[in-house]
């Protein structure tokens, strides 16, 4: 695996643009257990660069559940649908939050939503306890 280092002006400019929070599940980097990451949206794999047009704050999770990924199956219907794109989409039109729940509201919400897993079990349960304290989204 071919690392790509992310210049540190280029990687504070993504982490000021997103406000230190993920840009997929909008968890805040300064009460994340672990470090935010650089995500390639389209990754180097595929034919991304490193600019900022093709660049993403992620939480550990979103960015180890995407992966190299930019779309997914339907389960439903089996078509091939792109996942959210934090430079060309705007969050609440693709999401909704309800208690601690992010629950998709169109196909690119809710496969992205399926393929991050931002449902599981101990992801909710960190978003409860942050918004019980104000701190979430």
């Amino acid at each position: 695996m071919t690392s790509h280092p992310i210049p540190g002006s280029l990687r504070k400019q993504v982490i000021d643009r997103a406000s230190r929070r993920c840009e997929y599940c909008l968890m805040p980097q300064d009460l994340s257990a672990y470090s935010h990451e650089i995500d390639h949206i389209l990754a180097i794999k595929h034919g991304g660069k490193t600019e900022t047009s093709n660049l993403a704050l992620a939480c550990l999770f979103c960015n180890r559940y995407k992966g190299a990924d930019f779309a997914t199956i339907d389960l439903a219907s089996g078509r091939i649908v792109p996942l959210f794109h934090p430079r060309r989409q705007v969050w609440k039109e693709h999401f909704q939050l309800s208690s601690a729940r992010i629950a998709g509201i169109t196909d690119i919400g809710k496969a992205t939503a399926r393929l991050l897993k931002f449902n599981e079990s101990k992801r909710l349960r960190d978003r409860q306890i942050l918004m019980r304290q104000g701190l979430y989204p």
